[in-house]
């Protein structure tokens, strides 16, 4: 969804009325003001360089976006209702945040991605089938592997207790620790570390939730996820060669697993840079 900011310039030619007669004589005739009409063009420029947010921060944008999703068969409820409260054209670049409600990833730096709101609506969404989750009605204390531009961790925030987010590029983690600043998230606590280990001092977890896909499920994420609690990752489907979610419960006798749709996200990796 493209949105245009502010007047356009006045386009020639003008009206009579503007001109003066063309019987009149040009001292009568009202001075063009070519000056004027660049300075106009360089406000109109700098508004569209730089959107001011006018429109975007309308409910009706995202309640737009919502309503698509739930044309497309998604039906949970909290995911909505947190997706109608935070803004996602406040955690994307300012030069794409004309497509922050379109249905589409968008690129946050460093070939990292925010993901579509619909990826990010199934996983959660697959996360609330969880028993921990239907049993209290929320995702619980979760961890999020893969912190990006913040976005998905301000949407955790409203749905589990408390959230323990790690990422391991530190200008993402910045940029995150910004977008997330203003929204003073007492449950949230973001991490600059190795995703794949997890993050052992605040485990178990009712819920892992990652934005990056990898071979196998790390086996430090199996040991911290809580009994009851579910795990919702990309994983490589040997297969198709693609990779799909992958969704892990824990019961009292070890670990199922089931798999779902096909999806398409970065590499998980190891290291912190």
């Amino acid at each position: 969804m493209t949105r245009r900011h502010g007047p356009s310039a006045p386009r020639f030619p003008l009206p009579l009325d503007k001109l003066g007669s063309k019987s009149g004589s040009p001292a009568t005739r009202e001075p063009l003001r070519p000056q004027r009409l660049l300075r106009e063009a360089a406000q109109d420029a700098a508004r569209l360089a730089t959107p001011s947010g006018l429109g975007l921060d309308s409910a009706l944008v995202r309640q737009r976006m919502v309503e698509r999703l739930r044309a497309e068969g998604l039906r949970c409820e909290p995911v909505f209702a947190a997706m109608l409260q935070v803004p996602r054209h406040a955690f994307v670049d300012t030069a794409l945040v004309g497509q922050a409600y379109e249905d589409t990833s968008l690129p946050i730096g460093l070939g990292q991605t925010i993901s579509k709101p619909s990826v990010v609506a199934r996983m959660i969404e697959l996360l609330y089938g969880g028993e921990s989750a239907r049993r209290h009605g929320h995702l619980g204390k979760v961890l999020e592997v893969g912190t990006g531009c913040g976005y998905q961790t301000a949407l955790l925030a409203r749905l589990g207790r408390r959230v323990v987010s790690i990422e391991r590029l530190r200008p993402l983690f910045d940029k995150a620790t910004a977008n997330l600043a203003t929204w003073r998230l007492d449950s949230v606590r973001l991490v600059h570390g190795d995703g794949m280990l997890g993050h052992g001092p605040n485990a178990p977890f009712d819920s892992i939730i990652a934005a990056a896909g990898g071979d196998a499920v790390p086996q430090a994420w199996l040991d911290q996820l809580a009994v009851g609690g579910r795990l919702v990752a990309p994983m490589h489907h040997a297969a198709s060669g693609g990779q799909i979610l992958m969704v892990v419960d824990r019961t009292a006798t070890g670990w199922q697993r089931s798999q779902h749709e096909g999806v398409h996200f970065v590499p998980l990796k190891s290291g912190v840079l």
